[in-house]
């Protein structure tokens, strides 16, 4: 079964946040993805962040497009409100549902292929109308729902499961969205809560386009080249009568480190990622310094993590629009389709 429901059961210990809602209220069916992957520990990331702001569950609204990090929502918040887009869609549904009802929280789940390939229009589009919204993008540099594919975010020089070299400049969701006037942009990692969770609570304060890029490793396609146990030997010498998959157990991938200084993080392959937390006098609202940054540290090999960017004088969306102070849900149908006679003189002005 794709969804499986969590049992009712409640721990006497568990306690309320102030809505008289526990940890429990904010989860939802259980995980299919793989065991150890990264996206299971940002949706526990997630149901803290909820929890502990105290956000109730039906005034949330989650939204996701096509892949491994679209079935995130399904994970937690089961009372909230729910949409799964097509591949690469869901800024572009996240933007009509927020025009029509304001007063949701809006968070939207992809990944890095999701949102940087076939969804690169639609997400640069959500970012210059700032729309009011926490948008986690699941990076992990490959398709993982239909065997590793090279991804846009993939490094040059990183080897697919078949061997196979990656020599195409990635798309930094990070840059794009900063060079593009994102007025919230962070950056995270799937093993260290200590930090996301303190982003994610803050992009959800953000008024305006909040991203989120979270590095999140894929166990699944860590088998190592040469083993005759591996998925690339195996299908080479063997004759599939269907087509079937056995996913390894992998530990999850945790770290903890002080602000200001650089860790590197083994990944299950053996390969390796270096994380630098950005310092506390760093300044977040100076956007060419940003990417001056960003840059020096792309080409020193390092992920700088933290709160890169924001600007919170950026105008959000229904400002920019000059819209109705209340969601349109609530606006009266005769308001809004007031008939022949309110657009005769409507298009009258424009003559």
């Amino acid at each position: 079964m794709s969804y499986i429901r969590k049992p009712a059961v409640r721990h006497p210990s568990l306690q309320p946040n102030k809505l008289g809602l526990t940890v429990r209220d904010y989860e939802g069916a259980m995980s299919t993805l793989c065991a150890g992957c990264g996206h299971d520990s940002i949706t526990a990331a997630i149901i803290r962040t909820f929890y502990e702001m105290d956000i109730p569950p039906h005034r949330v609204a989650k939204l996701s497009g096509i892949g491994c990090s679209s079935k995130t929502p399904t994970y937690f918040i089961s009372g909230a409100h729910g949409f799964n887009s097509a591949h690469g869609r869901m800024a572009a549904i996240a933007s009509g549902a927020n025009a029509a009802n304001r007063d949701l929280c809006y968070i939207g789940v992809s990944g890095d292929g999701d949102s940087l390939s076939i969804g690169l229009g639609h997400l640069c589009h959500a970012i210059r109308r700032n729309l009011h919204m926490l948008y986690i993008i699941e990076n992990n540099g490959v398709y993982g729902l239909t065997k590793g594919q090279f991804s846009a975010s993939t490094d040059i020089g990183s080897k697919s499961k078949k061997g196979e070299v990656n020599t195409m400049p990635p798309i930094d969701p990070v840059l794009v969205a900063i060079s593009q006037g994102a007025s919230f942009v962070a950056r995270g990692f799937s093993g260290d809560k200590e930090q996301l969770v303190p982003l994610l609570k803050t992009g959800l304060h953000h008024k305006g386009f909040a991203l989120v890029d979270v590095i999140s490793p894929c166990v699944t396609f860590n088998d190592h080249e040469g083993s005759t146990k591996s998925y690339v030997h195996t299908r080479k010498h063997a004759l599939p009568l269907l087509e079937s998959d056995f996913v390894p157990m992998a530990e999850e991938i945790t770290i903890s480190y002080p602000e200001g200084e650089a860790r590197t993080v083994r990944l299950h392959d053996g390969s390796t990622v270096r994380f630098r937390k950005v310092a506390k006098d760093y300044d977040p609202t100076d956007r060419k310094a940003v990417l001056a940054y960003l840059e020096e540290q792309q080409l020193s090999g390092e992920i700088p993590t933290g709160l890169l960017f924001i600007d919170e004088e950026a105008v959000e969306m229904h400002e920019e629009a000059k819209t109705v102070d209340g969601p349109l849900t609530d606006v009266p149908f005769s308001d809004l389709c007031p008939g022949s006679a309110a657009l005769e003189k409507l298009m009258s002005a424009y003559r």
